[in-house]
């Protein structure tokens, strides 16, 4: 694996600890800010729909700017952003910097994940995509519990200023390891117009759905796993970041394992990552009261939803091959989508008084569904005697040997 890739996988890291450690800094934030705690929980919610918003738009913004360039823009400003919300003032103005930070995020995931697969080839996506995504299984392993232990000794704003500084050692690794690229010109600068063809193709809307509903099926139980492991499992609430730990640390394996497999046997790693997600889920919501069967599906959990991860993002660039810019980009406003729509699907369900592992069964229902989505994805993918490239083409041996192999799953 070039070493530009685990360049990115670094990034990805910092970007992943940024996004998910305001979870555990709100009480202090809130403290400090004069505001309440869901107030302050709207700085996630603003990250998160950064992340949908900013993919495509800043993908269609610097498609034709060289991409080594953008990831180096992108990266700077998050940077950036992460100082300004170290240096707040006030909640609108760390409220502000979490929107920039998120617009960037999503750009910087957007180009460089198509940056990534064209530096393999076609046969080694899923390890590429897998380098990135373990970048953010680390976060939620290391970042997230360290940011929230720095911001519980030091102060919130000291896990700013830590992110900022990872994104700097990112950006000095992207400077010096990623190639240096320029802009396409003549008969091959990108238009947009014509990108946006891939839109036209039902397999990329197969493909987005899969990965929101898959992402929708994981968060919709991993955003409220604490009060379930306390107020039905009976757990402490002092273990209660060990166990978020084990979930990381599963997505790690899961996403180590699948990137393996995935090149190979892609839709087979999807059909088997997704079914084992939903027998994980409803598992968990028939054995809920009991501590060590909650904990351990909650380890395999992170292991069958992450073991997707590297399929769902190669699919979608195999579907959209002429467009890897935009494919990147909405792919990761679709998993950004799922993390928004599963927690407040499950949201309406703990409202509705049916408890917390009425959850588990929600999130299964999503999973099944994107058990669905994968078999009409099937069916339309060996109908057509491979994926259609909507715009474009690519390398035809290079087509022929990702169809091939997609032929195996």
């Amino acid at each position: 694996m070039p070493l530009a890739v685990s360049i990115l996988g670094l990034s990805v890291f910092a970007l992943g600890t940024s996004e998910f450690m305001l979870s555990g800094l709100l009480q202090p934030i809130a403290r400090d800010m004069d505001v309440s705690i869901p107030t302050a929980g709207l700085l996630i919610s603003a990250f998160a729909i950064g992340m949908v918003v900013g993919a495509p738009l800043l993908a269609a913004a610097t498609l034709r700017l060289p991409q080594r360039t953008t990831l180096i823009a992108l990266l700077a400003v998050f940077g950036l952003g992460q100082v300004a919300g170290a240096v707040a003032p006030s909640y609108e103005v760390l409220f502000a910097s979490r929107v920039v930070s998120a617009l960037a995020c999503a750009g910087f995931w957007a180009v460089g994940a198509a940056v990534a697969v064209s530096l393999v080839p076609v046969n080694a996506r899923a390890r590429a995509m897998a380098m990135m995504i373990g970048g953010l299984s680390i976060a939620n392993v290391v970042g997230v519990p360290a940011g929230a232990l720095l911001g519980q000794h030091a102060g919130w704003r000291a896990a700013f200023w830590a992110v900022a500084g990872l994104s700097a050692l990112g950006l000095v690794g992207v400077v010096a390891f990623v190639p240096r690229t320029e802009a396409r010109s003549g008969q091959d600068r990108p238009r947009l117009r014509r990108e946006l063809a891939i839109y036209r193709d039902g397999q990329v809307w197969l493909a987005l759905a899969t990965t929101a509903l898959s992402g929708g099926a994981v968060f919709c139980l991993f955003s409220y796993l604490a009060p379930l492991l306390t107020d039905v499992a009976g757990m402490d609430e002092g273990w209660v970041p060990t166990v978020l730990a084990l979930f990381g640390v599963g997505a790690l394996v899961g996403t180590a394992v699948g990137g393996r497999i995935a090149d190979a046997h892609l839709f087979g790693t999807l059909y088997g990552g997704i079914t084992a997600s939903t027998l994980v889920l409803t598992a968990l919501a028939l054995t809920a009261h009991h501590v060590v069967a909650a904990v351990t599906l909650a380890l395999l959990l992170g292991v069958t939803a992450f073991f997707t991860a590297p399929a769902l993002n190669a699919r979608m660039f195999n579907v959209a091959n002429a467009a890897p810019t935009l494919a990147g980009a909405t792919n990761t406003s679709a998993f950004n989508i799922g993390n928004t729509l599963g927690p407040w699907l499950g949201g309406l369900v703990i409202d509705a008084g049916w408890g917390y592992p009425a959850v588990a069964w929600t999130g299964a229902a999503l999973a099944a569904a994107a058990i669905g989505m994968t078999a009409a994805a099937s069916r339309l993918h060996h109908a057509r005697g491979g994926s259609r490239v909507v715009t474009g083409s690519a390398a035809p041996e290079q087509q022929e040997r990702h169809d091939a192999l997609e032929q195996t799953g």
